[in-house]
């Protein structure tokens, strides 16, 4: 019943859904419900080594055999150490250290993500997710070429149609075009310039009529009334981060997770202040007073170590946590992942029938 079939027949699923990656917020037990449900089951590699990813992928195909997943990876720069601007950003978090009781002179944990590389090659390698996605960019042209050689299909986020062109061209089997409604990180790579970031609505059209590949449409699509428009629009499916979120398998805070429910009374906006580079959440203390947009904040990852000792003394409230959302946030409804697929699909598939009618 799907007007387009190019997603569903390039990953073998039967709703063109897209469960988003979200590190941290997400792990195998919600790409197994989302696959088994017909969607695009994520698992974020990000934030983990390579025997965890290969334990994750593992776990997924014995919970859910004979179903795609979609493996994700940063692509970011490993960041240049700057002395001056991590000073001056510890200098800056120091009355906090100071209020709980943190010595600002300790070291701080190195941050947690780490880009594309050979280590995580051999897994994709040796297990072969159907689908592996990258953020902020392709890797590089070798690693590219044994992901494909594997028979993976690649996909990547882009938020303007320059980038779009520029996966297109690197070889992408889908794009996803990531606009500024969306949660979490910005997938931009040839920019970063925030103000060149348009919304999902705006983007899906330029992105569908400049690349031949099918268009994933993210940002601002919570409910079948998103899908719908993105299809319309010329997109071949969606990918839904933020709904997911309030599902009871997602891994958020019980301070997340109050926010998300209440979402119509918090406002989101797009910040550098948690990770060091441009993200959308919930607006929290830290973000409040230093930011949202900081230009002492170290590059990604960085600005998220020297925050970790705070974040991890205020887990209770998350005023130094990132809680990411993107701006549909209020129209999520708590509901199992699989359960929630399958409303979104079948509200959805309702929805473009009476349009056709």
């Amino acid at each position: 019943m799907w007007p387009n079939r190019r997603l569903l027949d390039l990953f073998g699923i039967e709703h063109p859904i897209v469960q988003a990656p979200m590190a941290t917020a997400s792990d195998v037990e919600i790409a197994v419900a989302v696959a088994r449900a017909g969607g695009l089951g994520s698992l974020p590699a990000g934030t983990i080594d390579p025997e965890k990813l290969r334990e994750h992928l593992s776990a997924f195909r014995a919970s859910a055999p004979g179903k795609p997943v979609n493996v994700n990876f940063f692509t970011h720069r490993i960041p240049t150490p700057n002395n001056a601007r991590e000073a001056a950003w510890r200098e800056a978090l120091k009355p906090y250290y100071a209020e709980y009781g943190i010595d600002p002179s300790a070291p701080v944990a190195t941050a947690n993500r780490a880009p594309f590389n050979a280590a995580h090659c051999e897994v994709v390698e040796a297990l072969k997710p159907e689908v592996v996605s990258f953020h902020y960019g392709l890797p590089a042209l070798d690693l590219l070429a044994r992901v494909k050689a594997a028979q993976c299909r690649v996909m990547c986020s882009a938020t303007t149609v320059a980038e779009a062109k520029h996966l297109f061209q690197g070889g992408c089997d889908a794009i996803i075009a990531q606009g500024n409604e969306a949660g979490g990180h910005r997938g931009m790579f040839l920019t970063d310039d925030l103000a060149a970031q348009q919304g999902t609505f705006a983007l899906i059209p330029q992105v569908a009529d400049a690349v031949s590949v099918p268009v994933i449409a993210a940002g601002g699509i919570g409910d079948a009334r998103g899908i719908a428009a993105a299809l319309v629009l010329g997109a071949a499916g969606v990918q839904i981060g933020t709904a997911y979120l309030h599902c009871p398998e997602a891994r958020v805070s019980k301070s997340h997770r109050d926010l998300l429910r209440s979402a119509g009374e918090h406002p989101t906006v797009v910040t550098n202040v948690m990770t060091g580079r441009p993200a959308r959440g919930f607006v929290n203390r830290v973000m409040r007073e230093l930011g949202p947009i900081s230009a002492i904040a170290p590059e990604f990852p960085l600005a998220a170590a020297a925050l970790a000792p705070l974040a991890a003394e205020t887990k209770d409230t998350g005023e130094f946590a990132p809680l990411w959302a993107g701006e549909a946030v209020s129209l999520g409804v708590e509901l199992p992942a699989g359960e929630l697929t399958r409303k979104l699909a079948h509200d959805a598939q309702a929805l473009l029938h009476r349009m056709a009618g």
